[in-house]
């Protein structure tokens, strides 16, 4: 019985249809992908985000990957169509078979027989291809994308951190939401359905190629109302596709808008959560829980509302698909029945011919059913694309000009105003040196913390120009320390590398402070700034001034949580400890005043006077 293919040679073969499908397929889709980032809003998009990953040191590497991604799917397309093949054959032996004992014929009988237990085995073969060829498809594509997100994750979240983006994207025109999450979920979104939808669009347009000569070669005519249409399970799946594509774009096209949006609803409420856990302790002493409870369900409602409008065109989507897809299973058999019947296909024919009509309108329609998967992605590649915009337009933001010297401070003409326009400080001119303190004074709102700010180059609404050490040499204290998630060793030496001091130095220095009843904890993990109480956190402040030794250091209210006692004794500790450390304290206290030899008075319309501080 002879069979559809010769499958003892079928191994060099497909090796020799890889050697040339592969690169070319490689230099044409590199082809259309460059064309697409040029010429699209969304390829530029792409670009923007992730095309240094693409030509950086390690592109080499990442192409290989890419390649072997690319080859695993065209084996794939492969052997789908040896699967078509051998279930054209096994079919047959069936049909043969079933004649043979129809008409008594023994030897074809046995030969049917030869070949059915022959396409058994065959099966076999290809199935255990098939099978090791996805497990190796699926660690290389997880490879690769574990890669990509490593990559993206430290690029965006680098980005973010750069220039102080991240306070400072509060000040801009567009201002963007939930950073949080455009980091998390949308890089892994936007990872993982590159792939997904490069890879599925490539294999869906070498599947068509590859079984448009298998369909081209089962096709037959079809008469419609007198009218002859040769080959015309061809153009049938042509036609059939590009009319329910079209109409699926229309339909899913608002889908890219609503995902957009629900992405935005829910991090809110996400968002909303994480606040009535960090505020939990005020909470509770406001008793403020039906507050935030409304405050909650209304968030979810919002989330919920946007689902429903997800789900409604959805459902319009998604039933257009379904309806095509089940429609189009019938279409085979309808157009190769009567020439079953008449004698001119065999049943193996016609079930070739189905698996190549499903596999040619399978593929097709990828960019059909696909379209809500891109609705997604679009999203995500939205909100990272602005997210990156958001960043730059941060830095561009004005700030001080500021130049790194050694040995003091010397501010020079420096204005600070209002985001409204309202001028707070101006043309403030001072220089301190080596051992000077200075106490920053007035009434509330007078522009104190924001004089801070703008040292700090973070507020935009300010110039000048500022001289002063470089880096940690010069070190701002808030009101409220941050302490970072991890262990209390972290917490105390931040924002200097915990790594790099030694844990004796750490423990009488946490005694210095006053709390000895943390020194066997530093090896402890906890969210500290819930632990700590504000007293404890400020006094971990200055355990920090006293470990990092910067020659500036700018304290915000660094004692409104400390006794005057305690207040005086460690203001002391860091005169003492450190006589040369440039002191500037913004305090409404009165006894901080004893501790410096300047002070800076500030009206809040611009005016400022600069006296030495008063020995009483």
């Amino acid at each position: 019985m002879d069979t559809s293919r010769d499958w003892g040679h079928e191994l060099v073969q497909s090796l020799i249809w890889l050697s040339w499908v592969f690169p070319l397929t490689f230099v044409v889709s590199t082809a259309i992908i460059a064309l697409l980032l040029a010429s699209t809003t969304w390829g530029r998009e792409f670009w923007r985000v992730s095309g240094a990953y693409f030509r950086g040191p390690d592109a080499p590497k990442v192409f290989a990957l890419i390649g072997a991604v690319l080859l695993l799917a065209l084996a794939s397309v492969r052997l789908n169509v040896l699967l078509s093949y051998w279930s054209n054959d096994f079919f047959n032996s069936l049909q043969f078979g079933a004649e043979a004992m129809a008409t008594g014929d023994d030897a074809r009988l046995d030969a049917s027989q030869s070949a059915f237990w022959s396409s058994l085995v065959l099966f076999g073969i290809l199935a255990t291809i098939h099978v090791i060829r996805s497990l190796v498809d699926f660690y290389v594509g997880q490879a690769f994308d574990i890669r990509w997100r490593l990559w993206l994750t430290d690029h965006v979240t680098s980005d973010w951190l750069s220039g102080n983006a991240y306070y400072r994207n509060r000040f801009i025109d567009d201002t963007i939401d939930n950073p949080d999450q455009r980091i998390q979920a949308d890089v892994t979104n936007f990872v993982q359905t590159s792939r997904t939808l490069a890879i599925g669009a490539i294999s869906s347009i070498v599947t068509v190629v590859s079984f448009t000569k298998v369909l081209w070669d089962l096709s037959g005519p079809l008469n419609v109302f007198g009218l002859e249409i040769p080959r015309a399970m061809m153009w049938l799946v042509f036609m059939y596709v590009l009319i329910a594509t079209v109409v699926a774009f229309w339909l899913g096209r608002p889908l890219i808008r609503l995902n957009f949006l629900y992405e935005r609803v829910t991090a809110n409420f996400r968002y909303a959560l994480v606040r009535v856990r960090d505020g939990a302790e005020n909470i509770a002493f406001y008793r403020g829980e039906n507050v935030e409870r409304v405050g909650l369900i209304r968030r979810f409602r919002e989330v919920i509302a946007t689902y429903w409008r997800i789900v409604f065109r959805t459902l319009k989507f998604d039933g257009w698909n379904l309806s095509v897809n089940q429609v189009a299973v019938i279409f085979p058999w309808l157009v190769q029945a009567p020439r079953f019947f008449q004698g001119q296909v065999t049943f193996g024919d016609i079930q070739q011919t189905a698996r190549a009509f499903g596999e040619i309108h399978d593929s097709l329609s990828f960019f059909r059913e696909a379209y809500d998967d891109f609705a997604e992605y679009r999203a995500s590649m939205i909100r990272l694309h602005g997210l990156l915009e958001a960043d730059e337009d941060s830095r561009s933001l004005p700030k001080i000009a500021k130049s790194d010297v050694e040995g003091g401070v010397e501010l020079t003409n420096v204005d600070v105003r209002r985001p409204d326009g309202v001028v707070l400080i101006d043309d403030l001119d001072l220089r301190l040196v080596a051992g000077e303190a200075l106490v920053v004074k007035g009434a509330s709102g007078t522009g104190k913390t924001t004089l801070l700010r703008t040292l700090a180059q973070i507020w935009p609404y300010a110039d000048g120009s500022m001289d002063a050490p470089s880096g940690n040499e010069t070190l701002f204290l808030s009101q409220i320390p941050y302490l970072p998630l991890g262990d209390l060793r972290t917490a105390v030496a931040y924002p200097a590398q915990a790594a790099d001091l030694d844990d004796e130095l750490l423990k009488e220095t946490l005694r210095k402070v006053s709390l000895p009843h943390l020194v066997d904890q530093l090896d402890v993990a906890e969210d500290w700034s819930k632990v700590l109480s504000p007293g404890e956190q400020q006094r971990i402040a200055f355990a920090r001034v006293l470990l990092i030794r910067p020659a500036v250091v700018f304290l915000d209210e660094a004692t409104s949580a400390i006794d005057e006692g305690l207040e005086y004794a460690l203001y002391q500790l860091i005169r003492s400890e450190l006589p040369e450390t440039i002191l500037v304290s913004v305090a409404h206290r009165s006894t901080v005043d004893v501790h410096h030899t300047q002070k800076l008075e500030l009206s809040g319309t611009g005016a400022w006077e600069l006296a030495p501080v008063g020995v009483s």
